[in-house]
């Protein structure tokens, strides 16, 4: 369960503050699939890394599991990241000069698991990818890309 509890992030530069999030409190269930919606710059990105630990709140506090996030090092937010949430970054994070099929293996090397290519293709195949396993990130459409994004981010099996 993520809790989120009296969240602010302000961004200063030399000449002004900006409130991308102005004392947030949220409670995600334990499981299930949530959507973060709003207009541009409306702080969705900000509250995003904050809960995924690429940045850290100026105030209040992200509870994961119980635990509050300021007590979490780097290494245990990046587990947390990898084996807990399915994160799917806005700009997907593909390596060029791997294949498809490499990029998705990727995740499951991070996890220290072996390459099972029976679950990448099913991976490949929720995600309507199954034709394209063997291409480059440079030969496939931003909407494929983002679905290799998705893929990549499920064949991990995150909670």
């Amino acid at each position: 369960m993520i809790q989120i509890r009296n969240l602010s992030k302000i961004y200063k530069s030399k000449y002004k503050e900006t409130k991308a999030l102005d004392n947030i409190n949220l409670d995600f269930p334990e499981k299930g699939m949530f959507f973060i919606v709003g207009k541009s710059g409306s702080g969705k990105s900000t509250l995003l890394n904050l809960l995924g630990g690429l940045d850290s709140p100026t105030s209040g506090n992200i509870y994961l599991n119980g635990v509050a996030n300021n007590s979490l090092s780097k290494n245990s937010f990046a587990g947390y990241r990898n084996h807990v949430i399915g994160f799917v970054f806005q700009e997907f994070n593909l390596i060029d000069t791997y294949t498809i099929t490499d990029n998705i293996a990727l995740a499951l090397t991070l996890q220290s698991k072996g390459n099972d290519n029976n679950t990448i293709d099913d991976v490949l195949r929720m995600v309507g990818l199954e034709n394209i396993a063997h291409k480059k990130p440079n030969e496939i459409s931003g909407g494929q890309k983002q679905r290799v994004a998705i893929a990549r981010a499920l064949i991990k099996n995150p909670q």
